[in-house]
């Protein structure tokens, strides 16, 4: 038998009955983080699983929700806090918000340019590239959080979904539409009559080479789902196409699409997107890169790189 007080780390209206205790019948080796938050759960309905941090008194570090309570460093008579992280949201979910944008922005501005510049824009070539690659992208990015990613945490708080999609919806919606799709970049601009930027074979070139990150990007996300079973949050070494010389293969072919849109075009909103873009993901780059050194020690490749192969 394990009995667990349980005491709030703050004061909220969905912590208000606590403290209270939690026992378990059988010993602590054999109930895990996640049956704790199940049984708070029960005592409080509106205090989802999700919503809790628990985490152990006097210490600030998260229990793992797979973990043993006697691994945890939770037994008889030990106390946890619980913190309410507030409304939450599934993480495909915020996926599906954040991509839709661009998907929906991209359009209005490229069909309806009397709205956004007073007069029609007779397209280039170019723009008609950008807009099919642009498109493209992000339909690609719908259809791999429906049926592709696998994600290790269920939700997030809610709040953060519109800090997460202002990145798309602003600087790769409405940001470089607005620039890209505007008489700048039209059939007639001097910008683009007699430059490279309606060469055929400039073009052509762009867009083979955008062809091959995209896919080459597919490609590394599949190799990590077939690392995960479905419904575990499970680990392993990723190898194969792209993890020879990268932790991180997808964000380097990501990173690959992007310079190639904003070379194409010299915009400043898809230079302004590909920077911004390109440090997030070399943060996060770097922190699965540690993480993965750290879990498998010495059978992690030496040689692989976080983000760029050779470089970084």
């Amino acid at each position: 038998m394990v009995s667990v007080k349980v005491s709030a780390a703050k004061s909220t209206p969905l912590t208000r009955n606590l403290p209270t205790f939690i026992t378990f019948d059988q010993p602590a080796e054999q109930h895990t983080v996640r049956d704790l938050k199940k049984a708070i759960t029960a005592k409080n309905p509106k205090l989802h699983p999700s919503r809790q941090k628990l985490t152990l008194k006097g210490d600030r570090k998260a229990l793992a929700d797979n973990a043993t309570l006697k691994d945890a460093g939770v037994v008889d008579g030990s106390e946890v806090t619980v913190k309410d992280l507030g409304p939450q949201i599934g993480w495909r979910t915020v996926y599906l918000i954040e991509y839709i944008g661009p998907l929906i922005i991209h359009p209005l501005i490229y069909h309806f340019p009397k709205l956004f510049y007073g007069g029609a824009v007779q397209h280039s070539v170019l723009q008609k590239y950008v807009y099919a690659m642009v498109l493209l992208h992000f339909l690609k990015r719908e259809l791999e959080t429906l049926f592709v990613h696998r994600f290790s945490h269920g939700t997030m708080p809610f709040r953060n979904v519109f800090k997460n999609s202002a990145h798309y919806h602003i600087l790769s919606g409405i940001l470089l539409a607005y620039s890209v799709y505007s008489p700048t970049f039209a059939a007639n601009s001097p910008y683009i009559r007699g430059t490279i930027r309606e060469n055929p074979n400039f073009l052509w070139s762009c867009l083979a080479i955008w062809l091959f990150a995209e896919l080459s990007n597919l490609h590394t996300h599949i190799s990590l789902r077939n690392l995960r079973p479905a419904g575990t949050t499970k680990r392993a070494i990723p190898r194969g196409y792209g993890f020879s010389l990268v932790s991180c293969p997808n964000y380097f072919f990501e990173t690959l699409a992007w310079t190639v849109i904003a070379v194409m075009t010299g915009s400043y909103a898809a230079w302004l997107f590909l920077v911004v873009g390109t440090y997030q993901m070399a943060v996060w780059a770097i922190k699965k890169h540690k993480n993965y050194k750290k879990e498998f020690g010495k059978d992690y490749p030496a040689n692989r790189k976080a983000m760029f192969p050779f470089i970084f």
